[in-house]
């Protein structure tokens, strides 16, 4: 893959302004009007700057809201009729994928500026309709008629995992914790408590060996990234300035048996490899990482794909509940999937605008001292997709 880094400095990507909805059971408001909300905000933090390219990230809209066509709804409810929409779909990792497709838009000089949303309603169904929806990101003829659920998928690799490199049977639970430890000051998530060792141990059986505090919950958000090239921005910002640096995606098999190495997150290892390449740096020298912790075994599975752990060896840096200390690398810095939501296919956005309210010093009691490059990736069912993202504090 080529390098898709400009060579002309003013045109260089960056995030203009950001917005996040709070994540939770939205049952009075429509996916349109999530969407508005986020897009209202956004603009509002542009002080004046507008967008020529608008990209809808939905995973699963067609199925549980029977709405097609969000670019031109979601346009035309917010004020934006007449521009160029379009939605971009690959299940979790649609957030991602439509930052990428605004990056690629900004930096080839096709527009100056592109509005990125995030929006799913995830609850506009529940019990066997949510699940079957859910499901439906896995392979349609092998996996999901014989009953596979992301869950199963999951559990799957978690059983593996903990066998094959002889890890405890708790050896997960700091994922947990450190997530519901930064959700607490984070005002845009569903679940704002600590989680203790003893009721991680205690949480009931979801699929063997994982449990409910190994599994986000499903639910309702919207997020709004602003992309823009360097010489439309303000001379004097009145924060950091924030630039993409790396921005790369890849994909393996869907069907989690076709994959070539079940422990391997394939697509997620070459799409971090890509983007490191991008920009010239390494796992070394990120700040902060906001990986998609869906499941508690995709955190350690990123981990290891991203270069920050020798395979075998991710579930270490959450021993104890701790992450962040000495070596290790700050994740999940709002709560990640797990204690802030997972928004479905709008996580990926959430991610980027996490990261940049951290590069630019606006994660109040979250905030990583002196974080100056962060990463996100998101991922897609099993890992199938992968898109990663690298900003950096200019």
């Amino acid at each position: 893959m080529s390098n898709n880094t400009p060579t002309d400095p003013t045109q260089d990507v960056f995030i203009a302004a950001v917005s996040l909805v709070k994540v939770g059971e939205h049952w009075d408001t429509s996916l349109r009007e999530l969407a508005n909300h986020a897009i209202h905000h956004v603009l509002i933090e542009a002080n004046g700057l507008r967008p020529q390219a608008l990209y809808i990230a939905n995973a699963f809209a067609p199925i549980l809201s029977r709405q097609t066509q969000l670019g031109a709804l979601v346009a035309d409810f917010s004020g934006l009729r007449g521009i160029e929409a379009s939605t971009v779909e690959a299940a979790g990792a649609s957030g991602g994928m439509a930052v990428r497709q605004a990056y690629l838009a900004v930096a080839s000089g096709t527009c100056d500026t592109a509005l990125v949303v995030g929006v799913e309603k995830i609850t506009d169904k529940i019990g066997p309709s949510m699940l079957a929806a859910l499901s439906s990101a896995a392979d349609s003829d092998h996996e999901a008629p014989h009953g596979i659920t992301p869950a199963a998928q999951a559990a799957l690799l978690m059983r593996r995992y903990l066998h094959e490199h002889e890890a405890p049977a708790d050896a997960l639970a700091g994922f947990s914790i450190t997530a519901h430890a930064n959700a607490v000051s984070n005002p845009n998530a569903i679940f704002r408590r600590a989680l203790s060792a003893k009721a991680y141990s205690k949480a009931a059986m979801v699929c063997d060996p994982l449990t409910i505090m190994d599994a986000a919950p499903s639910v309702d958000g919207a997020a709004a990234v602003l992309l823009a090239r360097g010489h439309v921005l303000p001379t004097a910002p009145d924060l950091p300035r924030v630039r993409i640096v790396g921005s790369a995606a890849s994909t393996t098999a869907l069907a989690l048996h076709d994959q070539p190495d079940l422990l391997t997150l394939t697509a997620a290892k070459q799409s971090a490899d890509l983007a490191y390449a991008q920009c010239g740096l390494s796992a070394k020298d990120i700040d902060l990482f906001e990986l998609h912790d869906q499941f508690s075994i995709y955190s350690v599975l990123e981990l290891e794909a991203a270069g920050f752990a020798e395979a075998g060896h991710g579930w270490e840096l959450a021993r104890d509940g701790e992450i962040g200390l000495e070596d290790r690398i700050p994740i999940t810095t709002f709560g990640g999937s797990k204690a802030r939501g997972d928004p479905g296919g709008a996580t990926g956005v959430y991610q980027v605008a996490e990261v940049t309210l951290q590069l630019q010093g606006r994660a109040g009691d979250n905030q990583v001292p002196d974080a100056k490059i962060g990463m996100a990736q998101c991922l897609a069912s099993a890992g199938a997709t992968a898109c990663t993202h690298i900003l950096q504090r200019t």
